[in-house]
């Protein structure tokens, strides 16, 4: 089959979930957050992107920041960009505009969010607290450790905004749910010949990867998809019904017009 072919199902598809995504995953009657962000690379890594030829725009480092419903699995939004604050407001805007209630929300310690958090939700309307992570001085005494962060020895709870539950103050979700995604799709391994070349058919991936994972996937902790855990959904998706998003979409052929013959 033509890769072209092949690239144009991936536009289609990432299109298709992308639109049903934003439309569906709404009104969540979440009770608790967790938020993180993710590295992978676009063409190159951003050290090398100086000396690519005809790097792309969005090449190097690229960020997926997603928050997940602990309780239910679900991926309530995620964001494509930098790791810089004006992601990080856009990304809070998304999700605060997809929650039905007042949540306790946790992340990071990156300062970015401290801003995002106090734009997207009113004043005293969210349960915010950071937990920020201490770590050790790398290790380079092996080889793997080149591409391991430090050694985590502490955390640390912050509350910055409400009353947050402490006992309830933690990332472990999301960060799984971030190695879950790491581990499925090839182009966010480290060390890979299948990462992105272009930015946009990175996000139409994760776009197909998130409805994937919402809707069609069965999650180990409660045996429902997330979706139907977190009443989104009423049944387990397959992949047909993902692959019928794209012909809903797909427009409708015209009818034609009256036979008209031309002189020669």
């Amino acid at each position: 089959m033509s890769i072209n072919t092949v690239s144009k199902l991936l536009v289609d598809a990432g299109e298709a979930c992308a639109a049903f995504h934003f439309e569906t995953v709404r009104d969540v009657k979440a009770r608790r957050v967790q938020c993180d962000e993710i590295w992978s690379f676009c063409y190159a890594k951003e050290k090398n992107v100086a000396d690519a030829k005809a790097a792309p725009d969005g090449a190097g480092n690229v960020w997926t920041w997603t928050a997940i419903d602990p309780e239910s699995k679900l991926i309530l939004s995620w964001m494509v960009g930098d790791r810089d604050a004006e992601t990080a407001s856009y990304f809070m805007d998304d999700l605060a505009s997809r929650l039905a209630s007042r949540v306790q929300l946790t992340t990071d310690g990156h300062k970015a969010y401290l801003d995002a958090v106090a734009g997207a939700f009113e004043p005293g309307a969210v349960d915010y607290a950071m937990l920020v992570k201490l770590y050790g001085e790398p290790s380079t005494s092996t080889p793997e450790r080149k591409y391991s962060p430090a050694e985590c020895v502490g955390a640390r709870k912050e509350r910055i905004s409400g009353d947050p539950d402490k006992a309830h103050v933690s990332t472990s979700h999301v960060e799984r749910a971030n190695l879950t995604m790491r581990m499925s799709m090839r182009r966010f391994t480290r060390l890979t010949n299948a990462f992105s070349k272009k930015i946009d058919n990175h996000i139409h991936a994760l776009s197909l990867y998130f409805v994937w994972y919402n809707f069609a996937r069965q999650h180990k902790a409660h045996k429902l998809s997330p979706a139907m855990a977190a009443g989104v959904a009423d049944r387990l998706w397959s992949m047909e019904d993902i692959a019928n998003l794209i012909d809903a979409r797909a427009p409708k052929p015209g009818k034609r017009g009256p036979y008209k013959k031309v002189a020669a």
